[in-house]
């Protein structure tokens, strides 16, 4: 299961090691290692067709976590145990192996049941926001290129609907005609990315509620977790994602369209979460843009189902034949629950931000 080699890397002995795959993530293969004297560890093999560089993964990090050590010494952020050669990765077999300190009494959760957790996960992830404002942008680069550039997103959308089979075209056509009809989210975006008071910030870009580790028994946030996609983005990314995430109470596989909705509770919890610590660094420009995050993310993943299911399904795993049009379409209908919402949820940002 995990060769001897690399458990010797970061000096550990596999005698004196219990190791058991671990979590629900789909991208990495990642295991738990426990050892006899009660020490945990989770050892993760990165994904390299996701993550072609897994050395610019290493570096954010490393660099985060330098800079943290000296802003806020006492906050708890995850970093790379180094190789017994002082490395941040192992590298076995053209394959990249990093080893991440288990935090005790930690547990996470897949889905937000309550807007306490969806309070607690977004306060987390606005901490980070919060405590790497101001961090030297100049060494930071994207693990995964134009991750969410909506421009590039809408682009190959458009590309799509010219190039797609006859067949799913017209299967496709009520729903493009949708989406096309929500193209100034796009425009938004175009204008917003160039914008001297809409500037990049080191961002999370994978904030769904599982990678925020919660206390056992009280639900209290912890610490992020899973920071493969930590490099330059935008407050819209985050903030947008958790929006997605945490105020509908099914996901996007849900094919029984009448159960989306967004919870306006869970809304207000997951907003007085961030901005009670990101809240005195935005800039104008962010703070007018806090609704339009929603909309950016629902949009930019619904148009990503509609491409793929376009183009023949290439990207997304399916499971039948019209799973990537579902899921396009279950995002329409989210998008579409957020902005009928909009005069209370504009209000909920307002209140926050007082």
């Amino acid at each position: 299961m995990v060769n001897i080699v690399i458990l010797q890397a970061f000096g550990l002995d596999a005698a004196d090691l219990d190791i058991q795959r671990f979590g629900s993530g789909h991208i990495n293969n990642t295991f738990l290692l426990s050892c006899k004297n009660g020490d945990k560890y989770v050892l993760q093999k990165i994904n390299t067709n996701v993550f072609q560089e897994p050395w610019v993964i290493a570096r954010n990090q490393r660099l985060a976590a330098d800079y943290l050590a000296q802003k806020a010494p006492d906050y708890l952020f995850i970093t790379p145990i180094k190789t017994v050669q002082g490395d941040e990765l192992f590298v076995f077999n053209k394959e990249y192996w990093r080893l991440i300190p288990f935090i005790d009494g930690s547990m996470s959760v897949d889905q937000a049941d309550n807007p306490k957790q969806a309070y607690e996960a977004a306060k987390e992830f606005g901490k980070m926001a919060r405590l790497l404002d101001g961090i030297d942008m100049s060494g930071f680069k994207a693990t995964i290129p134009n991750f969410h550039n909506l421009t590039l997103r809408y682009s190959a959308f458009q590309d799509a609907t010219r190039t797609a089979s006859d067949e799913r075209k017209r299967f496709a056509e009520e729903l493009t005609e949708a989406f096309l009809g929500y193209s100034d989210i796009a425009v938004t975006f175009e204008k917003l990315k160039t914008s001297t008071d809409f500037g990049d910030r080191v961002m999370h870009h994978d904030t769904k509620i599982n990678n925020v580790l919660l206390r056992k028994g009280t639900f209290e946030g912890l610490c992020v977790c899973d920071l493969d996609t930590l490099m330059p983005g935008k407050i819209i990314s985050d903030l947008g994602d958790m929006v997605r995430t945490y105020v509908c109470p099914v996901s996007e596989e849900e094919q029984d369209y009448s159960r989306i909705e967004v919870r306006s509770e869970y809304y207000e919890a997951l907003m007085k979460g961030y901005l009670s610590e990101v809240g005195g660094t935005l800039t104008q420009t962010e703070k007018e843009h806090l609704f339009y995050a929603g909309k950016f993310m629902i949009y930019m993943q619904g148009i990503r189902f509609l491409t793929d299911y376009l183009n023949g399904d290439v990207y997304y795993p399916i499971k039948y034949p019209e799973h990537n049009f579902n899921r396009a379409k279950n995002q329409l209908t989210l998008l579409q629950a957020l902005v009928a919402k909009e005069e209370e949820l504009q209000q909920i940002i307002d209140a926050c931000l007082k």
